[in-house]
């Protein structure tokens, strides 16, 4: 899946920026570079003022249809204790 992400970078960010999303990071299956089920990205996102959970929706579903499996976007402010702290870790930016 990372190749996948990788080849698709510019489309990626041209969608999150549309929706008003921006430093967009992959994390958990979608930063592995072994053989990963095809079925699931995680990005995480930062969403400017005002945007709301429809952004990431559309963004989730633009993403879906690009790159033809399951897409969770989440924003970063919705992270909390030891997940946020794991995943900021993790995440690697596109």
């Amino acid at each position: 899946m990372w190749g996948e992400i990788q080849h698709q970078r510019e489309q990626i960010l041209a969608l999150a920026t549309k929706q008003g999303a921006s430093n967009v990071r992959v994390f958990d299956v979608g930063v592995r570079h072994d053989t990963s089920p095809a079925g699931e990205v995680n990005l995480l996102v930062n969403l400017e003022p005002g945007k709301s959970l429809l952004a990431l929706a559309g963004l989730m579903v633009d993403l879906q249809e690009l790159l033809g499996c399951d897409v969770y976007v989440t924003e970063e402010g919705g992270l909390k204790g030891e997940h946020r702290e794991r995943v900021l870790q993790e995440a690697v930016l596109l």
